[in-house]
């Protein structure tokens, strides 16, 4: 049978192992919280304006959420593109129609693809419905694209320190 004093040393040996436990939690809650506020500052988000602001993410480059042709894709905002890019599978997806057979000059050098002109493309609260798509791309997930000049060009664009900002024009 244990003694008093041992009695008491096994106590305090788990009120401190409680005590330290109470505090991994509340530290636990507390950075969960930051980094749900963090995430929720890294989202798209427009103003009253009608402008879209995307922030700069963590990799350092622009992601939007939007459609091509009806279909849910993430953008990578790439103002040095010239079309709107997609890969095959992404195209199929979407429902896109086969289109003219063109080259894709690529940071991987060129490649053969297609161009489908008059496709309906939302970035955000933005939208145009005849905007020209490459299809062809390659290296990225299947349900990202990349966002080039084919829709760009319809928008004033403002790159702020972290933040892009798409203005529609007047």
């Amino acid at each position: 049978m244990p003694s008093p004093i041992q009695k008491t040393a096994q106590l305090g040996a788990l009120a401190i192992a409680d005590v330290w436990l109470a505090v991994a939690g509340v530290l636990y809650l507390v950075f969960d919280r930051i980094e749900h506020n963090r995430q929720a500052s890294l989202k798209p988000y427009a103003l009253d304006s009608g402008d879209l602001v995307i922030p700069r993410q963590r990799d350092g480059h622009f992601h939007v959420e939007g459609e091509v042709n009806r279909q849910p894709v993430r953008f990578l905002v790439d103002t040095g593109a010239s079309h709107v890019s997609v890969s095959q599978a992404l195209a199929t997806q979407a429902g896109l129609p086969a289109g003219q057979s063109i080259t894709l000059h690529t940071a991987n050098g060129p490649r053969q693809g297609q161009l489908v002109r008059s496709v309906p493309v939302r970035v955000g609260n933005l939208v145009l419905n005849d905007t020209s798509v490459a299809v062809g791309l390659s290296g990225l997930e299947p349900q990202q694209a990349l966002l080039g000049q084919a829709f760009l060009r319809h928008f004033d664009v403002e790159i702020r320190r972290d933040e892009m900002v798409l203005r529609q024009r007047l």
